[in-house]
């Protein structure tokens, strides 16, 4: 009998009058959009992964200011369990230079609007939901995420 486990991922709504950090990555030869996410590694935090995800694909330092909620998802298309952890930061700053993980494309700063317009080529269902939820003001404060060593 195998063993079932979910994939545990942290991602980050980061906004910048009026337009959010976005990654255009290539999966499975499609272009997708998607927030800086990515999976926990070992050792880590949470709030640790949400900087190191951000900075790796999208060469911008960030404070994270608030976390915005956990959300679960099952990929229809892959039948695998995403559990994300989902942060608010604010930019930092840029280094323009640093090479970004493989498999993104670019990083780039959209309106809502402009992912709406993109909304069939977005990575999963959750990607425009946790901008919505960030536009509603949901945000709770960081000492929610406790880390125990």
């Amino acid at each position: 009998m195998s063993q079932w486990l979910p994939h545990k991922t942290v991602a980050t709504v980061v906004e910048k009058d009026g337009r959010f950090l976005m990654v255009e990555e290539l999966v499975n030869g499609e272009l997708v959009y998607n927030q800086p996410a990515g999976h926990l590694e070992a050792g880590e935090s949470l709030p640790q992964a949400a900087l190191r995800e951000t900075l790796e694909e999208t060469g911008w330092d960030v404070q994270l200011t608030a976390f915005l909620g956990l959300y679960q998802q099952t990929s229809a298309r892959e039948s695998v369990c995403y559990i994300r952890s989902c942060f608010i930061a604010s930019p930092l700053h840029h280094h323009e230079y640093q090479p970004l993980d493989e498999g993104i494309v670019r990083a780039l700063w959209l309106s809502r609007e402009e992912l709406e317009a993109r909304k069939t080529q977005m990575r999963s269902p959750v990607v425009l939901r946790v901008i919505d939820d960030y536009l509603r003001g949901i945000h709770y404060p960081l000492e929610l995420i406790s880390t125990l060593d």
